[in-house]
């Protein structure tokens, strides 16, 4: 009897390892699900990501999202600073090689997110010069989602006019 209780009581353990095990590899699956960007606003997302994380899920290259970052660009008033297709007007073309904190995807959008003085704020400089330089609102609470927001980043590399070498920034091997 007891033999046979305490064989009962190794397949109880076993099988309670084995759950426990599998519960593991669901809880830890699902800590590396992709993250849906049209739920969540741009000030929170750079609020819970760590400096130089922030990477464009999009290409420049996909149509459709090129398509409609650029009627977000018109929406969200973009355009009234930067002119219709990013090419400057009382604030810097959005097309050229000058990125005057970094071209980067993390930089781009913080700088979007919480505007210039803020980003300069958190330890970021000027590092580009432009002719026409005014302080950048932010527009973190004013776009409706990350979604919305990295569309429109793909959206100006696709106008990007400038060296390719510097589409995205500085090359490392410049800085």
């Amino acid at each position: 009897m007891r033999r046979g209780v305490l064989i009962l009581g190794l397949v109880t353990v076993f099988a309670g390892l084995t759950a426990l095990f599998a519960l593991g590899r669901v809880w830890a699956d699902n800590a590396a699900a992709p993250v849906d960007y049209t739920k969540i606003l741009p000030a929170d997302l750079v609020k819970n990501t760590p400096k130089g994380k922030l990477t464009n899920p999009y290409k420049d290259t996909q149509a459709d999202v090129v398509a409609q970052g650029g009627q977000f660009l018109l929406s969200y008033s973009c355009s009234g600073c930067h002119g219709g297709g990013g090419g400057g007007g009382m604030c810097p073309a959005l097309t050229n090689d000058i990125w005057v904190y970094g071209g980067d995807d993390d930089t781009l959008f913080r700088l979007v997110t919480l505007g210039s003085d803020e980003l300069q704020k958190q330890g970021y400089t000027r590092i580009g010069r432009e002719n026409v330089v005014g302080p950048m609102p932010p527009f973190g609470t004013i776009v409706k989602s990350a979604d919305d927001l990295w569309k429109i980043l793909a959206f100006v590399r696709s106008k990007y006019t400038g060296d390719p070498a510097y589409k995205f920034g500085t090359p490392p091997d410049q800085q």
